[in-house]
């Protein structure tokens, strides 16, 4: 092979870049009922996937909607990761730890948000998410600064509690203090805490709870002890 010949081979592959040497890739169609999920990555060991991911998502007829970035998309698996750069992989959630997308309503307008995994920045190093609320207006998911701190510095994302509207995290402070925090999604306004639960289970022979819930604009305290 001449010079000329592999200075263009070199150089066609520079322009490649890491496509060429493949990709790992990821889909997610049962999380959502509007919506599916592609996530392509370039590194994955056997037990996990982490660093920058592209994360592509479609409508149920298989036209895109949306690609988004994360800059630390993680994804741990249960039992190792067996498929090789060449396979499409279906990911659910039976062989993830967390999931590295959430699908959900969550500021309860109707529309599925999407939650997207951007590394270990949650409490005790647990998972950090980037969220994006569907606004109907611009027809495409845009950036929620509060869901996004709310959905990293707790321990992993926010349950959803579609019947009382209310998005519930958890955290810890050692192994004693275990906190419960449910906040309320108030309309052009934001979010607001509501209710806090703390169970010191510093004393071995019981614990004390203290609640918080905020009643009319006012907080009111309560005291107990379990055994």
């Amino acid at each position: 092979m001449n010079t000329t010949i592999i200075y263009k081979t070199l150089s066609a592959l520079l322009l490649l870049g890491p496509l060429c040497f493949g990709q790992y890739r990821f889909k997610m169609d049962g999380e959502s009922k509007k919506y599916n999920a592609e996530i392509i990555m370039e590194e994955c060991e056997t037990g996990a996937c982490r660093n920058k991911a592209d994360i592509i998502v479609f409508n149920k007829k298989g036209e895109k909607i949306q690609t988004f970035t994360s800059e630390n998309l993680v994804i741990y698996f249960k039992d190792g990761l067996k498929s090789a750069k060449t396979d499409i992989i279906q990911l659910t959630s039976g062989m993830t730890q967390d999931s590295p997308v959430f699908f959900g309503d969550f500021n309860f307008d109707g529309t599925e948000d999407i939650a997207i995994r951007n590394g270990n920045g949650g409490n005790y190093g647990s998972g950090s998410y980037d969220v994006y609320v569907f606004n109907s207006t611009r027809k495409q998911f845009v950036p929620s600064a509060e869901l996004t701190d709310l959905a990293s510095s707790y321990q992993g994302m926010f349950e959803v509690d579609a019947k009382r509207k209310r998005l519930i995290t958890y955290a810890r402070s050692g192994a004693a203090l275990h906190y419960t925090s449910e906040y309320q999604i108030i309309p052009n306004k934001g979010i607001d805490l509501v209710y806090e639960e703390i169970s010191d289970f510093s004393d071995d022979e019981k614990t004390k709870v203290t609640v918080r819930e905020k009643i009319k604009n006012k907080w009111v305290v309560k005291k107990s002890y379990k055994k």
